[in-house]
C-alpha cells in the first residue's frame, strides 16, 4: 500500500515537471521576440554611455598639433639703435595689464653709455615665402632703424634670418614681417581660422618663446575663458595709455617672450595672437583675435599701414541753447546750437566760425538740438562742401564749409 502511495506521489511529481516545463517552452519564444525588438533603443543607450573626450580616445591630440604648428612658430630677436641711457634707473609705472612680451634683454644695472637695446618676441608664418605675422610692440615700426632677426626650429632651415617690416599698426598691436629669403626657401605655414566661429570654454593652445630663445617653443593649454574683453596699456611708443578692444582672454600659461606668438585651437588653425597678460592674476591673458589681422592684413602688406575709416569733421565744440543763453544772445526763439570752440585748423576754423557763433540751418535743414548735427554731419563725406546758416552778433551770415576727416588723435 505503501508502496503505491509513493509510486503516486512521484508521478505527480514528474507530471507537474513536465506541465512547468511546457509553459517556458511555451513562454520562451515570446521572450526572445521581445529582446530582439529592443535594439534601437538599447544601441541609442550604449552609443551614449560609451563616448569618451577626445583626449581619451586621442591623448597625443595636444602633442600632435604641437608639433604641426611648431615649425611654422619662430623666436624674433630685435635690435634697436643705440640710446643714451640715465645712469640712474627710472622706476617702471606700475599697469595691471602689460605686453607679457617686452623682453628687454640689456642690463638695467649697467651704466654704460651708450646701450643698444635689445628685445624679443615670438611670431608664425603665414605664407611659404616667409610672411610672418606677430606683434607691433614686439617689432615696431618700418624705419626705426631696428635690426630683426628670425630664429626658425626646422630640421634643415636651423639658422637666423633677418626680416624686414613689411606694415605695422599701433592701434591694433599687428605687425607683418617678411625673412629675405634670398633662396627661395621654402618655409613651413600655419593656417589661419576662424576666431568669431571660436566659443569659450573651448581648448586653446598656445606656442611661444617665453624668456627668450632658451624656453623656445614652449607649448601650454587652456580654455578660451571670454571674447570681446577690453583693456587699457600704457604704450611704450606714446608714453600714454592705450585701449585695445574685442580681444579674446585665455587661462593658457603665457609669459615673457610669447607676444606675437600663435593661439591655436583644436583643429590646429590660429584664432588668435598673443599680446597681454594681466600682471596681478594668474591665468589671465590677452589675444588678439585672428580676424582682426585677416581684415587688414592685404593693407598692412600693400601700403605698410592701416587706415582709419573716414569720419567727417566739421572742428567745433557746441551744445544746445538753454533758456538763459538764449536770452543773453537776445535771440529771436530757442532755434540752433551753440558753437562753444572751435578746433585750431579744422575746417570749421578754416571757415571762419567763431566761438558764439548760432548754428541755425545745416545745409537745407533747421538746427533745434547737436544731435541735429550730428545726424546732419553723417549724411556727408570728408571733401563735401555744406553751407551753414549763423547768427553771429545778431547778423544772419551764410557760411560755406569743406568737411574735412577727423583726426586720429582725436577719435579716442
Amino acid at each position: 500500500m505503501q508502496t503505491k502511495k509513493r509510486i503516486v506521489s512521484v508521478l505527480l511529481v514528474v507530471g507537474v515537471l513536465l506541465v512547468f516545463s511546457g509553459v517556458i517552452s511555451h513562454l520562451s519564444p515570446t521572450t526572445t521576440l521581445i529582446a530582439e525588438q529592443a535594439p534601437p533603443e538599447s544601441l541609442e543607450v550604449t552609443a551614449s554611455e560609451v563616448s569618451t573626450p577626445m583626449f581619451v580616445d586621442n591623448p597625443y591630440v595636444i602633442a600632435d598639433i604641437a608639433e604641426m604648428a611648431s615649425p611654422a612658430t619662430v623666436f624674433l630677436s630685435v635690435q634697436w639703435p643705440a640710446t643714451e641711457q640715465s645712469t640712474k634707473s627710472q622706476p617702471v609705472p606700475q599697469d595691471p595689464f602689460n605686453f607679457f612680451f617686452d623682453f628687454w634683454l640689456n642690463d638695467p644695472f649697467t651704466n654704460r653709455q651708450p646701450v643698444q637695446p635689445r628685445s624679443a618676441g615670438s611670431g608664425f608664418i603665414i605664407d611659404e615665402s616667409g610672411i610672418i605675422l606677430t606683434n607691433q610692440h614686439v617689432v615696431g615700426n618700418k624705419g626705426d632703424g631696428q635690426t630683426i632677426t628670425v630664429v626658425l626650429d626646422v630640421l634643415g632651415l636651423e639658422r637666423e634670418y633677418q626680416a624686414e617690416i613689411l606694415g605695422s599698426d599701433l592701434r591694433l598691436d599687428l605687425a607683418v614681417l617678411q625673412i629675405i629669403n634670398e633662396d627661395d626657401t621654402v618655409f613651413p605655414t600655419v593656417s589661419l581660422g576662424n576666431s568669431d566661429e571660436s566659443r569659450i570654454g573651448e581648448w586653446m593652445i598656445a606656442i611661444g618663446n617665453p624668456y627668450g630663445e632658451a624656453l623656445h617653443h614652449t607649448v601650454t593649454v587652456g580654455v578660451l575663458s571670454a571674447k570681446g574683453r577690453e583693456i587699457n596699456i600704457m604704450s611704450q611708443e606714446t608714453g600714454k595709455p592705450q585701449t585695445y578692444s574685442n580681444l579674446m582672454q585665455t587661462d593658457a600659461a603665457i609669459n615673457s617672450g610669447n607676444s606675437g606668438g600663435p593661439l591655436l585651437n583644436m583643429n590646429g588653425e590660429v584664432i588668435g595672437i598673443n599680446t597681454a597678460v594681466h600682471s596681478q592674476a594668474q591665468g589671465i591673458g590677452f589675444a588678439i583675435p585672428i580676424n582682426v589681422a585677416k581684415d587688414v592684413l592685404d593693407e598692412l602688406i600693400t601700403t605698410g599701414s592701416v587706415s582709419l575709416p573716414a569720419r567727417t569733421w566739421l572742428g567745433v565744440y557746441h551744445q544746445d541753447l538753454t533758456e538763459s543763453v538764449a536770452g543773453q544772445l537776445r535771440l529771436p526763439d530757442g532755434k540752433g546750437v551753440l558753437i562753444v570752440d572751435v578746433i585750431q585748423n579744422s575746417p570749421a576754423a578754416k571757415a571762419g566760425l567763431q566761438p558764439w557763433d548760432v548754428v541755425r540751418r545745416f545745409g537745407d535743414r533747421d538746427v533745434f538740438a547737436t544731435s541735429d548735427v550730428v545726424e546732419e554731419l553723417a549724411k556727408y563725406n570728408p571733401g563735401d562742401e555744406i553751407l551753414l546758416t549763423i547768427l553771429r552778433q545778431g547778423e544772419i551770415i551764410l557760411v560755406p564749409i569743406t568737411l574735412g576727416d577727423m583726426p586720429e588723435h582725436l577719435r579716442q
